[in-house]
């Protein structure tokens, strides 16, 4: 049901957490995966895990919100059947704690850079009348989270490309979503973690957010990615996503 066999992925931000976990299913699910990653070692560390394994995948050092390197990477990479915007950054700060430039910073990743991939490859897809574009939005697009500022923006403008390129492009086959993550525990988020005075304590107020009680697994997003890849969800488009263990039902 959930195949992805003679299909190519392209997934921004592959190069380590949630990123690097869809690359590795849609590898086992016999997709030709495509890593993008602005850290080329680490990209490239992630296609030897997958070739390792015996799927097919390849590494692309490339900065989203960088047109003209966008532009490169679709000559390399050719046709895609799936466009996962993956790549994000963060910053704390309410607005007396937040510049112009921290604001336009996130928005060149955040949201520019997902416009930078759809502008560049979904052409193709509406050409061939088939495509599963999937946007890496949060929790943070459909609520506003406290200090987060310029990411709760960026991410709920996520949302809104997500949802304005499936009202387009409703009749042409090609599928938009977006997935909205609560808290995940990667490998960053472990490493901040360690860095607090009190890393357990600081381990259960991050998980006591969501309702049930702990943080999602990278597995988890991405077992809802490829979901949303596959053919199985055929009718779903424009969707939202929420995987934040119940951190905004009661919003």
């Amino acid at each position: 049901m959930f195949s992805l066999s003679a299909k190519t992925a392209l997934i921004t931000g592959a190069g380590a957490g949630i990123g690097a976990s869809i690359a590795r299913l849609f590898a086992q699910q016999e997709a030709l995966v495509w890593v993008i990653d602005r850290d080329a070692a680490a990209a490239q560390q992630v296609v030897r895990e997958i070739t390792s394994g015996g799927g097919v995948a390849r590494a692309a050092e490339v900065n989203v919100s960088d047109d003209s390197g966008v532009d490169t990477l679709a000559d390399q990479v050719g046709p895609i059947d799936i466009l996962v915007n993956n790549a994000g950054i963060g910053h704390v700060g309410n607005l007396l704690q937040t510049t112009a430039a921290d604001l336009d910073r996130l928005h060149a990743v955040n949201t520019r850079g997902p416009f930078n991939l759809c502008r560049t490859f979904v052409p193709t897809m509406l050409e061939r009348e088939s495509g599963s574009v999937i946007n890496l939005a949060s929790v943070g697009g459909v609520v506003a989270l406290r200090d987060r500022l310029a990411y709760t923006t960026t991410k709920f403008a996520v949302v809104g490309l997500t949802k304005a390129l499936a009202l387009d492009h409703s009749h042409t086959g090609v599928r938009f979503n977006a997935i909205c993550p609560g808290r995940v525990e990667t490998e960053f988020v472990q490493n901040m973690i360690a860095q607090y005075p009190d890393p357990q304590h600081a381990y259960r107020e991050m998980a006591a957010t969501q309702l049930n009680g702990r943080m999602a697994r990278p597995e988890e997003i991405a077992a809802a990615a490829l979901y949303l890849a596959s053919d199985a969800s055929a009718m779903v488009t424009g969707s939202t996503l929420m995987i934040d263990g119940g951190w905004s039902a009661g919003k």
